[in-house]
């Protein structure tokens, strides 16, 4: 997987597409203190539950997406974000066709 180019203008949402019926992912940055990440999600896709060693930055460039963290249901739509914290379970789904920059930061 390639990352996005350095020392230039970067239109987030432009970056990655829809696909039906899937989420579809693509890394901007990654080094050992993290990385960054955007996705596109279909409606009604989504991602499991699951946990993570550190925290988790959501920030939704377009569309809706309902985040659980620890059985607490988030409605975000564009612009909006939230950090989902280490070790506490989460998951998301597309209530519509939306995408997503995930940061990651290790301690």
């Amino acid at each position: 997987m390639s990352t996005a180019p350095k020392s230039e203008i970067l239109k987030f949402a432009g970056m990655i597409g829809y696909q039906e019926a899937a989420v579809v992912s693509r890394q901007i940055t990654k080094t050992e203190a993290g990385n960054v990440t955007l996705f596109a999600f279909d409606k009604d896709q989504g991602l499991s539950e699951h946990t993570a060693p550190f925290d988790a930055l959501v920030h939704v460039l377009e569309g809706e997406a309902q985040i659980i963290i620890s059985g607490k249901p988030f409605d975000l739509q564009a612009g909006d974000a939230i950090i989902m914290p280490a070790d506490e379970p989460h998951a998301l789904k597309a209530t519509q066709k939306f995408k997503m920059l995930l940061t990651m930061i290790r301690p």
